[in-house]
Protein backbone atom coordinates (compact mmCIF):
# COMPACT_ATOMS: atom_id res chain seq x y z
CA UNK A 1 0.00 0.00 0.00
CA UNK A 2 1.67 3.70 -0.76
CA UNK A 3 1.17 6.82 0.77
CA UNK A 4 -2.61 7.27 0.97
CA UNK A 5 -1.58 11.03 -0.52
CA UNK A 6 -0.80 9.18 -4.12
CA UNK A 7 -3.94 9.99 -6.44
CA UNK A 8 -4.55 7.59 -9.34
CA UNK A 9 -5.11 9.15 -12.19
CA UNK A 10 -6.89 6.83 -15.45
CA UNK A 11 -6.89 8.05 -18.87
CA UNK A 12 -10.00 6.62 -20.40
CA UNK A 13 -10.88 9.89 -22.74
CA UNK A 14 -10.00 7.68 -26.49
CA UNK A 15 -12.91 6.08 -28.32
CA UNK A 16 -10.84 3.69 -29.71
CA UNK A 17 -11.45 4.15 -33.22
CA UNK A 18 -9.31 0.84 -34.29
CA UNK A 19 -12.11 -1.36 -32.27
CA UNK A 20 -14.46 -0.10 -35.07
CA UNK A 21 -17.69 0.01 -32.15
CA UNK A 22 -20.24 2.36 -31.12
CA UNK A 23 -19.10 1.19 -27.38
CA UNK A 24 -15.92 3.03 -26.25
CA UNK A 25 -13.09 1.07 -25.83
CA UNK A 26 -12.53 0.78 -21.97
CA UNK A 27 -16.32 -0.07 -21.55
CA UNK A 28 -15.34 -3.41 -23.61
CA UNK A 29 -16.06 -6.80 -21.62
CA UNK A 30 -13.41 -8.60 -21.01
CA UNK A 31 -13.69 -12.22 -18.61
CA UNK A 32 -17.11 -10.84 -17.74
CA UNK A 33 -16.15 -7.21 -16.84
CA UNK A 34 -15.52 -3.77 -18.58
CA UNK A 35 -11.77 -3.82 -18.96
CA UNK A 36 -11.92 -0.15 -17.13
CA UNK A 37 -12.88 -2.32 -14.13
CA UNK A 38 -9.57 -3.97 -13.60
CA UNK A 39 -7.46 -0.92 -14.00
CA UNK A 40 -9.37 1.03 -11.29
CA UNK A 41 -9.60 -2.28 -8.96
CA UNK A 42 -5.50 -2.07 -9.40
CA UNK A 43 -5.32 1.39 -9.27
CA UNK A 44 -7.62 1.41 -5.69
CA UNK A 45 -5.96 -1.93 -4.19
CA UNK A 46 -2.50 -0.11 -4.89
CA UNK A 47 -3.09 3.39 -3.54
CA UNK A 48 -6.13 3.18 -1.51
CA UNK A 49 -7.39 5.96 -3.27
CA UNK A 50 -10.58 6.39 -5.37
CA UNK A 51 -9.56 7.08 -8.75
CA UNK A 52 -9.59 9.97 -10.85
CA UNK A 53 -10.86 9.07 -14.52
CA UNK A 54 -10.48 11.15 -17.22
CA UNK A 55 -13.30 11.12 -19.99
CA UNK A 56 -14.08 12.72 -23.21
CA UNK A 57 -18.08 13.66 -24.68
CA UNK A 58 -17.42 10.44 -26.67
CA UNK A 59 -16.45 7.78 -23.72
CA UNK A 60 -19.22 9.72 -21.03
CA UNK A 61 -21.11 6.07 -21.01
CA UNK A 62 -17.82 5.03 -18.41
CA UNK A 63 -19.04 7.42 -15.47
CA UNK A 64 -22.50 6.48 -15.94
CA UNK A 65 -20.44 2.99 -15.47
CA UNK A 66 -18.54 3.56 -12.76
CA UNK A 67 -19.68 6.17 -10.70
CA UNK A 68 -19.66 4.32 -7.74
CA UNK A 69 -16.03 3.90 -7.62
CA UNK A 70 -14.56 6.71 -9.29
CA UNK A 71 -14.20 10.62 -9.83
CA UNK A 72 -14.36 11.94 -13.12
CA UNK A 73 -12.97 15.28 -14.60
CA UNK A 74 -13.92 15.71 -18.41
CA UNK A 75 -11.44 16.34 -20.85
CA UNK A 76 -13.36 18.64 -23.26
CA UNK A 77 -11.55 17.71 -26.54
CA UNK A 78 -9.16 14.97 -26.60
CA UNK A 79 -5.69 16.51 -27.79
CA UNK A 80 -3.59 13.61 -26.27
CA UNK A 81 -1.83 11.90 -23.26
CA UNK A 82 -1.12 15.74 -22.04
CA UNK A 83 -3.80 17.39 -22.44
CA UNK A 84 -5.48 14.60 -20.56
CA UNK A 85 -3.26 15.01 -17.54
CA UNK A 86 -3.52 18.40 -17.35
CA UNK A 87 -7.12 18.10 -17.41
CA UNK A 88 -6.86 15.29 -14.33
CA UNK A 89 -4.20 18.14 -12.70
CA UNK A 90 -6.72 21.06 -12.54
CA UNK A 91 -9.29 18.61 -10.46
CA UNK A 92 -6.59 16.74 -8.16
CA UNK A 93 -7.03 17.72 -4.35
CA UNK A 94 -4.38 19.87 -2.94
CA UNK A 95 -3.09 17.98 -0.71
CA UNK A 96 -2.05 15.11 -3.08
CA UNK A 97 1.76 14.77 -3.20
CA UNK A 98 1.95 12.31 -5.48
CA UNK A 99 0.04 10.80 -9.02
CA UNK A 100 0.52 7.44 -10.72
CA UNK A 101 -0.48 7.82 -14.83
CA UNK A 102 -2.50 4.52 -15.85
CA UNK A 103 -3.95 3.71 -19.49
CA UNK A 104 -7.59 2.46 -19.19
CA UNK A 105 -7.15 -0.13 -22.02
CA UNK A 106 -4.17 -1.98 -19.94
CA UNK A 107 -6.45 -3.73 -18.06
CA UNK A 108 -3.61 -6.74 -16.82
CA UNK A 109 -1.73 -3.98 -14.61
CA UNK A 110 -0.68 -5.18 -11.41
CA UNK A 111 -1.52 -3.66 -8.31
CA UNK A 112 2.04 -4.21 -6.90
CA UNK A 113 3.63 -2.72 -10.06
CA UNK A 114 1.56 0.19 -9.57
CA UNK A 115 2.77 0.62 -5.80
CA UNK A 116 6.03 0.02 -6.56
CA UNK A 117 6.44 2.67 -9.20
CA UNK A 118 5.03 4.86 -6.86
CA UNK A 119 8.03 3.92 -4.25
CA UNK A 120 10.55 3.60 -7.01
CA UNK A 121 9.99 7.33 -7.77
CA UNK A 122 10.46 8.42 -4.32
CA UNK A 123 13.40 6.27 -3.52
CA UNK A 124 15.10 7.68 -6.53
CA UNK A 125 14.16 11.44 -5.85
CA UNK A 126 12.92 11.71 -9.19
CA UNK A 127 10.05 13.88 -10.39
CA UNK A 128 9.11 11.22 -13.03
CA UNK A 129 9.44 7.37 -12.94
CA UNK A 130 7.95 5.24 -15.84
CA UNK A 131 7.29 1.61 -16.27
CA UNK A 132 9.65 0.10 -19.18
CA UNK A 133 10.39 -3.61 -20.86
CA UNK A 134 12.36 -4.66 -23.32
CA UNK A 135 10.50 -5.84 -26.33
CA UNK A 136 11.66 -7.59 -28.84
CA UNK A 137 9.49 -6.17 -31.67
CA UNK A 138 9.35 -2.07 -30.31
CA UNK A 139 6.74 -1.34 -33.63
CA UNK A 140 5.07 1.77 -32.69
CA UNK A 141 5.95 1.97 -28.84
CA UNK A 142 8.15 4.79 -27.95
CA UNK A 143 11.56 4.06 -27.11
CA UNK A 144 13.44 4.85 -23.86
CA UNK A 145 16.61 6.67 -24.39
CA UNK A 146 18.80 7.19 -21.17
CA UNK A 147 21.89 8.76 -20.22
CA UNK A 148 25.16 7.73 -21.28
CA UNK A 149 26.57 8.80 -18.26
CA UNK A 150 23.94 7.67 -15.83
CA UNK A 151 22.03 4.23 -17.02
CA UNK A 152 19.65 4.74 -14.25
CA UNK A 153 18.57 8.31 -15.67
CA UNK A 154 16.48 8.66 -18.98
CA UNK A 155 16.78 11.60 -20.82
CA UNK A 156 14.12 11.35 -23.35
CA UNK A 157 11.46 9.32 -25.14
CA UNK A 158 11.07 9.19 -28.18
CA UNK A 159 8.10 8.19 -30.16
CA UNK A 160 8.21 6.06 -32.80
CA UNK A 161 7.92 8.30 -35.55
CA UNK A 162 9.81 10.92 -34.71
CA UNK A 163 12.73 8.31 -34.07
CA UNK A 164 15.93 8.36 -35.99
CA UNK A 165 17.01 5.06 -37.45
CA UNK A 166 19.39 4.86 -34.27
CA UNK A 167 16.69 5.26 -31.78
CA UNK A 168 14.42 2.91 -33.32
CA UNK A 169 16.94 -0.26 -32.84
CA UNK A 170 16.54 0.57 -29.14
CA UNK A 171 14.35 -2.49 -27.59
CA UNK A 172 13.57 -0.08 -24.50
CA UNK A 173 10.25 1.07 -24.21
CA UNK A 174 7.61 2.86 -22.81
CA UNK A 175 4.80 1.03 -20.97
CA UNK A 176 2.58 4.20 -20.74
CA UNK A 177 2.74 3.87 -16.47
CA UNK A 178 4.06 6.76 -14.31
CA UNK A 179 4.52 8.34 -11.50
CA UNK A 180 4.56 11.89 -10.77
CA UNK A 181 5.77 14.52 -7.91
CA UNK A 182 2.41 16.49 -8.11
CA UNK A 183 3.72 19.75 -7.52
CA UNK A 184 6.31 19.60 -10.29
CA UNK A 185 3.61 18.46 -13.04
CA UNK A 186 1.28 20.97 -12.11
CA UNK A 187 3.98 23.62 -12.98
CA UNK A 188 5.39 21.73 -16.12
CA UNK A 189 2.33 20.24 -17.40
CA UNK A 190 1.52 23.79 -19.63
CA UNK A 191 4.25 23.77 -21.13
CA UNK A 192 3.62 20.94 -23.47
CA UNK A 193 4.11 22.01 -26.72
CA UNK A 194 1.24 20.60 -29.71
CA UNK A 195 3.40 17.67 -32.16
CA UNK A 196 3.77 19.23 -35.42
CA UNK A 197 2.44 15.99 -36.70
CA UNK A 198 -0.78 15.64 -34.73
CA UNK A 199 -1.12 18.74 -32.57
CA UNK A 200 -1.45 16.54 -29.81
CA UNK A 201 0.40 17.36 -26.63
CA UNK A 202 2.09 13.75 -25.64
CA UNK A 203 3.13 13.09 -22.07
CA UNK A 204 6.44 12.10 -22.66
CA UNK A 205 8.07 15.56 -23.52
CA UNK A 206 8.12 15.60 -20.06
CA UNK A 207 10.94 13.88 -19.37
CA UNK A 208 12.95 16.71 -21.36
CA UNK A 209 11.59 18.93 -19.30
CA UNK A 210 12.38 17.60 -16.01
CA UNK A 211 16.13 17.83 -17.75
CA UNK A 212 16.05 21.16 -18.75
CA UNK A 213 15.00 21.53 -14.86
CA UNK A 214 17.96 19.60 -13.77
CA UNK A 215 15.36 17.30 -12.12
CA UNK A 216 15.86 13.60 -12.41
CA UNK A 217 13.94 11.23 -14.52
CA UNK A 218 13.99 7.22 -14.30
CA UNK A 219 12.68 4.30 -15.20
CA UNK A 220 11.52 0.82 -13.52
CA UNK A 221 12.68 -1.55 -15.85
CA UNK A 222 10.18 -4.70 -15.39
CA UNK A 223 9.60 -8.36 -17.57
CA UNK A 224 7.43 -8.34 -20.06
CA UNK A 225 4.77 -10.84 -19.43
CA UNK A 226 2.30 -9.51 -21.69
CA UNK A 227 0.06 -7.79 -18.69
CA UNK A 228 1.27 -4.20 -19.49
CA UNK A 229 0.22 -4.62 -23.18
CA UNK A 230 -2.72 -2.25 -24.56
CA UNK A 231 -5.45 -3.10 -26.40
CA UNK A 232 -6.68 -1.18 -29.48
CA UNK A 233 -8.09 -3.30 -31.66
CA UNK A 234 -10.45 -6.89 -31.48
CA UNK A 235 -7.38 -8.91 -31.97
CA UNK A 236 -5.40 -7.33 -28.65
CA UNK A 237 -9.11 -7.77 -26.95
CA UNK A 238 -8.84 -11.53 -27.36
CA UNK A 239 -4.96 -12.11 -26.71
CA UNK A 240 -5.64 -10.19 -23.26
CA UNK A 241 -8.60 -12.49 -22.94
CA UNK A 242 -6.48 -15.21 -23.69
CA UNK A 243 -3.84 -14.52 -20.72
CA UNK A 244 -6.28 -13.43 -18.42
CA UNK A 245 -7.87 -16.68 -18.30
CA UNK A 246 -4.77 -18.70 -18.15
CA UNK A 247 -4.30 -16.61 -14.71
CA UNK A 248 -7.43 -17.65 -13.92
CA UNK A 249 -7.87 -20.85 -14.88
CA UNK A 250 -4.47 -21.78 -12.59
CA UNK A 251 -6.10 -19.95 -9.71
CA UNK A 252 -9.00 -22.12 -9.88
CA UNK A 253 -6.93 -25.21 -10.29
CA UNK A 254 -4.47 -24.36 -7.37
CA UNK A 255 -7.81 -23.90 -5.21
CA UNK A 256 -9.00 -27.34 -5.68
CA UNK A 257 -10.78 -27.19 -9.23
CA UNK A 258 -9.89 -30.35 -11.97
CA UNK A 259 -9.88 -28.80 -15.17
CA UNK A 260 -9.38 -31.67 -17.64
CA UNK A 261 -8.65 -29.09 -20.21
CA UNK A 262 -8.11 -25.83 -19.52
CA UNK A 263 -6.82 -24.30 -22.80
CA UNK A 264 -11.10 -24.87 -23.65
CA UNK A 265 -12.68 -23.83 -19.99
CA UNK A 266 -13.70 -20.42 -20.05
CA UNK A 267 -14.29 -18.70 -16.73
CA UNK A 268 -15.09 -15.03 -16.59
CA UNK A 269 -13.23 -13.57 -13.62
CA UNK A 270 -16.11 -12.81 -12.02
CA UNK A 271 -17.13 -16.88 -11.26
CA UNK A 272 -17.02 -18.43 -8.05
CA UNK A 273 -16.15 -22.23 -7.83
CA UNK A 274 -15.56 -24.68 -4.60
CA UNK A 275 -13.13 -27.28 -3.64
CA UNK A 276 -13.43 -30.53 -6.11
CA UNK A 277 -15.65 -29.24 -9.40
CA UNK A 278 -14.87 -30.87 -12.25
CA UNK A 279 -14.90 -29.28 -15.44
CA UNK A 280 -14.71 -31.07 -18.46
CA UNK A 281 -13.53 -29.73 -21.79
CA UNK A 282 -15.62 -27.19 -23.74
CA UNK A 283 -17.12 -25.55 -20.85
CA UNK A 284 -17.90 -21.81 -20.22
CA UNK A 285 -18.76 -20.31 -16.99
CA UNK A 286 -19.77 -16.49 -17.05
CA UNK A 287 -21.05 -13.36 -15.66
CA UNK A 288 -21.85 -13.77 -11.43
CA UNK A 289 -22.22 -18.24 -11.52
CA UNK A 290 -21.06 -20.12 -8.68
CA UNK A 291 -20.41 -23.93 -8.44
CA UNK A 292 -21.10 -25.53 -5.21
CA UNK A 293 -18.19 -28.32 -4.07
CA UNK A 294 -17.82 -31.53 -6.18
CA UNK A 295 -20.18 -31.08 -8.71
CA UNK A 296 -19.12 -32.31 -12.14
CA UNK A 297 -19.61 -29.82 -15.25
CA UNK A 298 -20.25 -31.77 -18.25
CA UNK A 299 -18.49 -31.29 -21.95
CA UNK A 300 -20.43 -28.33 -24.36
CA UNK A 301 -22.46 -26.77 -21.20
CA UNK A 302 -22.92 -23.24 -20.68
CA UNK A 303 -23.81 -21.65 -17.33
CA UNK A 304 -24.39 -17.54 -17.25
CA UNK A 305 -25.20 -16.23 -13.92
CA UNK A 306 -26.25 -19.20 -12.08
CA UNK A 307 -25.99 -20.46 -9.12
CA UNK A 308 -24.99 -24.55 -8.97
CA UNK A 309 -24.61 -26.43 -5.72
CA UNK A 310 -23.39 -28.84 -4.12
CA UNK A 311 -22.52 -32.67 -5.60
CA UNK A 312 -24.55 -31.96 -8.89
CA UNK A 313 -24.12 -33.13 -12.46
CA UNK A 314 -24.45 -31.05 -15.56
CA UNK A 315 -24.23 -32.34 -18.85
CA UNK A 316 -24.06 -30.74 -21.97
CA UNK A 317 -26.70 -28.21 -20.72
CA UNK A 318 -27.83 -24.41 -21.04
CA UNK A 319 -28.19 -22.74 -17.74
CA UNK A 320 -28.98 -18.81 -17.45
CA UNK A 321 -29.74 -16.90 -14.63
CA UNK A 322 -30.98 -19.94 -12.75
CA UNK A 323 -30.56 -21.70 -9.48
CA UNK A 324 -29.42 -24.80 -8.94
CA UNK A 325 -29.66 -26.67 -5.59
CA UNK A 326 -27.68 -29.36 -3.93
CA UNK A 327 -27.40 -33.12 -5.38
CA UNK A 328 -29.51 -32.28 -9.02
CA UNK A 329 -29.10 -33.82 -12.29
CA UNK A 330 -29.16 -32.15 -15.82
CA UNK A 331 -29.25 -32.64 -19.06
CA UNK A 332 -27.89 -34.07 -21.41
CA UNK A 333 -29.08 -30.81 -23.60
CA UNK A 334 -31.42 -29.10 -20.89
CA UNK A 335 -31.51 -25.91 -20.97
CA UNK A 336 -32.78 -23.67 -17.27
CA UNK A 337 -33.78 -19.98 -18.61
CA UNK A 338 -34.03 -17.08 -16.39
CA UNK A 339 -36.07 -17.57 -13.16
CA UNK A 340 -35.84 -21.29 -13.20
CA UNK A 341 -35.17 -23.25 -9.43
CA UNK A 342 -34.18 -26.46 -8.97
CA UNK A 343 -34.83 -28.34 -5.58
CA UNK A 344 -32.48 -30.75 -4.56
CA UNK A 345 -32.29 -33.80 -5.39
CA UNK A 346 -34.50 -33.54 -9.06
CA UNK A 347 -33.61 -35.04 -12.08
CA UNK A 348 -34.30 -33.05 -15.67
CA UNK A 349 -33.52 -35.44 -18.08
CA UNK A 350 -32.49 -34.72 -22.25
CA UNK A 351 -34.13 -31.57 -24.31
CA UNK A 352 -35.74 -30.97 -20.80
CA UNK A 353 -36.86 -27.10 -20.34
CA UNK A 354 -37.67 -24.52 -17.47
CA UNK A 355 -38.84 -21.02 -17.26
CA UNK A 356 -39.31 -18.87 -14.51
CA UNK A 357 -40.29 -22.20 -12.68
CA UNK A 358 -39.73 -23.63 -9.30
CA UNK A 359 -39.18 -27.53 -9.46
CA UNK A 360 -39.19 -28.94 -6.03
CA UNK A 361 -37.22 -31.50 -4.40
CA UNK A 362 -36.85 -34.85 -5.69
CA UNK A 363 -38.90 -33.90 -9.33
CA UNK A 364 -38.21 -36.13 -12.03
CA UNK A 365 -38.80 -33.96 -15.33
CA UNK A 366 -38.11 -36.01 -18.37
CA UNK A 367 -37.27 -35.65 -21.83
CA UNK A 368 -38.63 -33.32 -24.47
CA UNK A 369 -40.45 -31.62 -21.73
CA UNK A 370 -41.34 -27.63 -21.14
CA UNK A 371 -42.05 -26.26 -17.59
CA UNK A 372 -42.97 -22.22 -17.66
CA UNK A 373 -44.31 -20.23 -15.37
CA UNK A 374 -44.94 -23.05 -13.11
CA UNK A 375 -44.41 -24.81 -9.55
CA UNK A 376 -43.87 -27.97 -8.99
CA UNK A 377 -44.41 -29.62 -5.47
CA UNK A 378 -41.76 -32.50 -4.22
CA UNK A 379 -41.18 -36.08 -5.62
CA UNK A 380 -43.57 -35.15 -8.52
CA UNK A 381 -42.95 -37.19 -12.37
CA UNK A 382 -42.97 -35.13 -15.06
CA UNK A 383 -43.54 -37.21 -18.48
CA UNK A 384 -41.59 -36.96 -21.29
CA UNK A 385 -43.53 -34.17 -23.48
CA UNK A 386 -45.22 -32.75 -20.99
CA UNK A 387 -45.72 -29.03 -21.90
CA UNK A 388 -47.44 -26.07 -19.09
CA UNK A 389 -49.13 -24.04 -22.07
CA UNK A 390 -48.45 -20.76 -20.33
CA UNK A 391 -49.17 -17.80 -22.93
CA UNK A 392 -52.86 -17.58 -24.50
CA UNK A 393 -51.42 -14.94 -26.94
CA UNK A 394 -51.73 -11.67 -24.80
CA UNK A 395 -50.67 -12.87 -20.95
CA UNK A 396 -48.54 -15.41 -19.30
CA UNK A 397 -50.24 -17.83 -17.03
CA UNK A 398 -48.85 -19.81 -14.12
CA UNK A 399 -49.55 -23.74 -13.85
CA UNK A 400 -49.86 -25.05 -10.00
CA UNK A 401 -48.63 -28.95 -9.59
CA UNK A 402 -48.81 -30.55 -5.87
CA UNK A 403 -46.58 -32.74 -4.49
CA UNK A 404 -46.27 -36.62 -5.35
CA UNK A 405 -48.44 -36.16 -8.11
CA UNK A 406 -47.92 -37.94 -11.62
CA UNK A 407 -47.77 -36.18 -15.00
CA UNK A 408 -48.20 -38.77 -17.99
CA UNK A 409 -46.39 -38.67 -21.23
CA UNK A 410 -47.66 -35.86 -23.86
CA UNK A 411 -49.72 -34.13 -21.23
CA UNK A 412 -50.54 -30.30 -21.86
CA UNK A 413 -51.31 -28.09 -18.91
CA UNK A 414 -53.06 -25.07 -20.18
CA UNK A 415 -52.53 -22.08 -17.74
CA UNK A 416 -54.04 -21.00 -15.63
CA UNK A 417 -54.41 -24.31 -14.50
CA UNK A 418 -53.68 -26.63 -10.96
CA UNK A 419 -53.05 -30.60 -10.42
CA UNK A 420 -53.18 -31.02 -6.96
CA UNK A 421 -51.25 -33.44 -4.30
CA UNK A 422 -50.83 -37.15 -5.59
CA UNK A 423 -53.44 -36.61 -8.32
CA UNK A 424 -52.33 -37.83 -12.09
CA UNK A 425 -52.85 -36.67 -15.77
CA UNK A 426 -53.22 -40.00 -18.54
CA UNK A 427 -50.86 -40.16 -21.60
CA UNK A 428 -51.59 -37.52 -23.83
CA UNK A 429 -54.43 -35.59 -21.95
CA UNK A 430 -55.26 -32.04 -22.19
CA UNK A 431 -56.18 -30.29 -19.15
CA UNK A 432 -57.84 -27.20 -19.01
CA UNK A 433 -59.66 -27.57 -15.36
CA UNK A 434 -58.54 -27.86 -11.63
CA UNK A 435 -57.68 -31.65 -10.76
CA UNK A 436 -58.43 -32.15 -7.35
CA UNK A 437 -55.63 -33.87 -4.91
CA UNK A 438 -55.59 -37.86 -5.53
CA UNK A 439 -58.19 -37.02 -8.77
CA UNK A 440 -56.82 -38.42 -12.29
CA UNK A 441 -57.57 -36.21 -15.28
CA UNK A 442 -57.85 -38.11 -18.76
CA UNK A 443 -58.50 -37.51 -22.65
CA UNK A 444 -59.08 -34.25 -24.80
CA UNK A 445 -60.05 -32.22 -22.99
CA UNK A 446 -59.36 -33.63 -20.00
CA UNK A 447 -62.18 -34.99 -17.73
CA UNK A 448 -61.92 -36.19 -14.05
CA UNK A 449 -62.44 -39.44 -12.67
CA UNK A 450 -61.18 -41.17 -9.34
CA UNK A 451 -57.95 -43.48 -9.02
CA UNK A 452 -58.57 -46.54 -9.37
CA UNK A 453 -58.64 -48.76 -5.99
CA UNK A 454 -55.58 -50.61 -5.71
CA UNK A 455 -55.57 -54.64 -6.68
CA UNK A 456 -56.60 -56.49 -3.74
CA UNK A 457 -54.20 -59.26 -2.76
CA UNK A 458 -54.95 -62.63 -3.85
CA UNK A 459 -52.27 -65.11 -2.40
CA UNK A 460 -53.51 -67.75 0.40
Amino acid sequence: MTDPATVPVVLAAGLGTRMRSRTPKVLHPLLGRPMLAYVLAAAQEATGARPLVVYSPATAAVREAFGDVADFVLQDEPKGTGDAVRAAVAALPATTADVVILSGDVPLVAPGLIAELAEARRVDGAVMTLVTFEAMEPGRLGRVIRDPDDEDAVVRIVEAKDATEAQLGVDEVNAGVYAFDLPWLSRRIGDLRPSFATGELYLTELAELARTDRQRVTALLVDDDGTLAGINDRQDLADAASLMGEIVNVAHMRAGVTMEDPSTAYVDATVEIASDVVLEPNVILRGATRIGEGTRIGSGSRIVDTVVGRECEIVASVLEQAEVEDEVRIGPFAHLRPGAVIGRGAKLGNYAEVKNSRIGPGVQQHHFSYIGDADVGARTNIGAGTITANYDGARKHRTTIGAGAFIGSDTMLVAPVTVGDGARTGAGSVVTHDVPDGMVAVGVPARLRPPKPPAEDESD
